[in-house]
């Protein structure tokens, strides 16, 4: 398989469980092969938040890799792949990649990814924001990154918090130049006064 078909999806600790598992379901769906890594805190987040097990969250990628696993394909920069997302990323996570230490796989995957200047998505899940977050922020940026919290979009009017994820989930498959078919776009302003 192409390594523009395959895609890293770390998944961290914080909360919002459900864009990195909504994520692994839509590559899935359109035959993009995932890598997943979950933090061992991401395993907590998931019980709190969903009724699903590790387990299940597994079955639905293309190939799993232990946070532990700092030898694992997607750490070196061979390894072919389009670029990685974090969904959800953790203030921890994001200042490990800003930083560069590499000592756990989500962080080292990043980190090739950005030196390989491959696309790096951060789904940072953090609020409100102190100085050091920013600067955090500004680090991976600086670096490569892109920084996307998952803000819903109220133009769309949403009428679930499924179609808040999708809508979201969507908007960052776009800057891979995947089209979902999940976001509602933007018409303008005429089209929106209409209804249309």
């Amino acid at each position: 398989m192409p390594g523009d078909q395959h895609i890293i999806v770390g998944i961290s600790g914080a909360s919002g469980a459900v864009y990195g598992i909504r994520m692994l379901e839509v590559l899935g769906k359109i035959g993009v092969h995932t890598h997943l890594i979950m933090s061992r805190a991401a395993h907590m987040t998931l019980a709190s938040e969903t009724e699903l097990k590790v387990s299940d969250v597994e079955k639905l990628a293309g190939t799993v890799h232990s946070n532990n696993d700092i030898g694992a394909i997607c750490a070196s920069g061979s390894f072919r792949m389009r670029g990685m997302i974090v969904a959800p990323c953790s203030v921890k996570t994001l200042a490990e990649i800003a930083n560069a230490p590499g000592a756990t796989l989500i962080s080292r995957a990043a980190d090739v990814t950005l030196k390989e200047r491959r696309r790096l998505v951060l789904m940072l899940r953090e609020t409100p924001l102190h100085l050091g977050h920013i600067r955090h922020m500004a680090a991976v940026t600086e670096a490569g990154a892109i920084v996307y919290p998952p803000v819903p979009a109220f133009y769309t009017r949403p009428g679930s918090i499924d179609e808040m994820v999708d809508h979201t989930v969507g908007r960052v498959l776009d800057l891979f130049d995947i089209d979902t078919a999940l976001v509602k776009r933007w018409m303008g302003m005429r089209a929106a006064k209409s209804g249309s």
